[in-house]
């Protein structure tokens, strides 16, 4: 059986500071997040299955990332934990419920490593996450590929 890459597109709204930084995005700002996700399996090939033909449903993927990924994120705060940032978000959680504190400094990139652990432990033992790519504005963004990180 040929392998199949199946991509979904997913956007949500974060905002995040990045501690220490050089530049405008010691700020807190907000984004405009793209998500593309692609996996790559091969398709069902029982003609009694239900979703016979299909490497999997568009539909149990978009549940997938949107559990653990839009609905954690979408008009979150993002911040680091590990940094004086705690202090805001302590002041923040008093006024808004969606600040979230994550372990590693919320850069596209490190955000993308993330998202790649918590959608690789839930999709089925014969899906693989290939890739994801992550816009943070209509033209920047980064790329995480399986292949680099096996």
């Amino acid at each position: 059986m040929a392998k199949i890459r199946l991509t979904k597109y997913f956007n949500f709204e974060t905002a995040h500071a990045l501690y220490g930084y050089d530049g405008k995005c010691r700020n807190v700002h907000g984004h405009s997040y793209e998500l593309y996700v692609t996996i790559i399996g091969d398709a069902i090939n029982d003609a009694t299955h239900v979703k016979n033909g299909m490497v999997m449903d568009f539909g149990d993927l978009k549940k997938i990332v949107k559990s653990e990924i839009v609905d954690v994120f979408d008009h979150a705060t993002v911040l680091n934990r590990n940094s004086p940032h705690i202090k805001l978000a302590g002041q923040l959680m008093e006024h808004m419920e969606r600040v979230l504190l994550t372990d590693y400094q919320p850069t596209c990139e490190n955000m993308l490593a993330d998202f790649a652990e918590r959608i690789k432990k839930r999709l089925p033992e014969n899906i693989k996450l290939h890739s994801l790519k992550l816009n943070e504005t209509p033209t920047s963004y980064a790329e995480w590929f399986n292949s680099d990180n096996e």
